[in-house]
């Protein structure tokens, strides 16, 4: 085979670092958020602060709108008018908790709130993955096999263990072979984040290129190398690679390039929240005129710039003058995008949950509907993996108290009438029911189920255990009191 050299011209996308930095900006936390923008802004001359705005509360004081309403993409519905209010959040509630981008949590609420509601509750891989699967359309077979799953992964989110090794452990409730595990494992394999349950490394890649967000011409090539010379592309090189997938040279260093921009241990992006951490709230949830209305709190859209001095000092200057501050204005426009891109993403998610779980806002758990990941992404036209994300650690303020946006979601029970319960809903039925049990003749599971079922929720007497279990509701016998 003879070398030759050749020229083409060509367009090619790949996963930009614009839109890495927008997905790893839409999954963090409120607090983590501010402590990425502070160091953006400490290392980029072009941003500063806002401090022209005012930092007065979004909400109303005394009946009456803030002057200085949370400003922010799509945040039009901020409390402005509050005299004919159904629900309004108390203005000294978010004094200094919707302050600049440096701003902390913001004391007033330590007056209202018991301080163990604003902690924010650790989470693992293991936890993340198994909400997951709590919402997932799967059987409760198919759901045990997956826990068994989720629990040999590893910290880097591999399974290393075989598929007869997974079902040794699930003997002897479970009797599954190789196949029924390896289908299970490839729904837990959708989940997010992207890449996770991989039995190796190409696999792990593979997962990620198959949903990326765009479909850049360099995926199939990239494709075909995470399939088959992964590992020897640091002894081959890029040339080696090309000859033995007969490719471009220049076609596979944009493929090489994309297989770069993915991450290789996809389990490191879910740790453990620092139990230390108050919870600052995203969202603020109000009712104005019965209507359910939600806005940005300020701290997830920090008030932050570009600084217009050395803006008009780049125009001023040439090209060769202003290379270095050309560099940082592109990247504090590209932050100040992907922060706006955030802002809009929340608010769309919120909106959404607020059309289907309005009930659960104005009546409690009893009234949560089932509701899926995939609903919610069908409905506002994103993939999954992103309102995963865009859920991640966030929290919202309601009338019910400072929320994770988690509670909003439950998986279904089908009903007697045809339609569905969630499982938050029916735990809460349960609860009820034991509250107002004769404590001299507890109900009993069995019993609990009767009454579901008369109320129209058909279960059984092991799924009402479960519930009571999940709880931490002691069984009828221990239930006995008696005086």
């Amino acid at each position: 085979m003879k070398a030759r050299l050749q020229t083409s011209l060509g367009q090619h996308l790949v996963m930009t670092p614009q839109l890495r930095q927008a997905i790893r900006l839409l999954q963090m936390s409120t607090l983590e958020l501010q402590a990425e923008v502070a160091e953006a802004i400490e290392t980029n001359p072009l941003l500063e602060w806002t401090e022209d705005a005012p930092y007065d509360s979004p909400v109303p004081t005394d009946g009456k709108a803030g002057d200085g309403a949370a400003d922010g993409p799509g945040n039009d519905e901020s409390p402005r008018d509050g005299a004919d209010d159904d629900w309004m959040p108390e203005a000294g509630s978010w004094e200094g908790g919707l302050g600049g981008g440096s701003g902390g949590g913001g004391g007033g609420d330590e007056d209202r709130e018991d301080a163990a509601e604003r902690m924010a509750e650790p989470e693992n891989l293991a936890d993340h993955l198994l909400w997951q699967l709590h919402l997932s359309p799967l059987s409760p077979r198919d759901r045990r096999i997956g826990a068994a799953l989720v629990d040999a992964l590893d910290e880097d989110g591999y399974l290393r263990e075989p598929l007869a090794t997974i079902a040794e452990t699930l003997l002897p409730e479970v009797h599954a072979g190789e196949e029924e595990i390896l289908t299970v494992l490839h729904q837990l394999q959708r989940f997010d984040p992207v890449g996770i349950g991989a039995r190796s490394l190409g696999e792990c890649l593979r997962l990620q290129l198959e949903v990326l967000p765009e479909d850049p011409p360099g995926r199939e090539l990239a494709l075909r190398i995470v399939d088959g010379p992964l590992e020897r592309l640091p002894r081959s090189g890029i040339a080696g690679i090309a000859q033995e997938l007969r490719a471009p040279q220049d076609a596979v260093e944009q493929a090489v390039q994309l297989v770069r921009s993915l991450d290789p241990r996809p389990g490191k992006q879910v740790g453990e929240v620092d139990p230390d951490n108050y919870v600052i709230p995203d969202c603020v949830v109000w009712r104005q005129r019965g209507v359910w209305k939600v806005a940005l709190s300020q701290q997830a859209m920090p008030r932050v710039s570009i600084h217009r001095g050395y803006e008009q000092m780049i125009r001023r200057c040439g090209e060769s003058d202003a290379g270095y501050l050309r560099t940082q204005l592109q990247e504090a426009r590209w932050l100040l995008k992907s922060l706006e891109a955030r802002g809009e993403t929340l608010l769309k998610v919120m909106r959404c949950l607020l059309r289907v779980q309005s009930g659960f806002l104005e009546f409690g758990e009893q009234a949560l509907r089932p509701l899926t990941l995939r609903e919610i992404a069908g409905e506002i036209g994103l993939h999954e993996s992103t309102v995963s994300r865009a859920i991640a650690r966030k929290y919202v303020r309601t009338p019910r108290g400072t929320l994770p946006l988690k509670a909003f979601f439950a998986s279904g029970i089908d009903t007697g009438g045809g339609g569905e319960a969630s499982s938050t809903a029916i735990q809460a039925m349960i609860r009820r029911l034991i509250d107002d049990e004769n404590p001299r003749k507890p109900l009993s599971d069995a019993k609990l189920a009767d009454l579901l079922k008369e109320s129209g929720i058909p279960v059984a007497r092991r799924t009402v255990a479960k519930y009571r279990e999940a709880m931490n509701i002691s069984a009828s016998h221990e239930r006995v009191r008696i005086g």
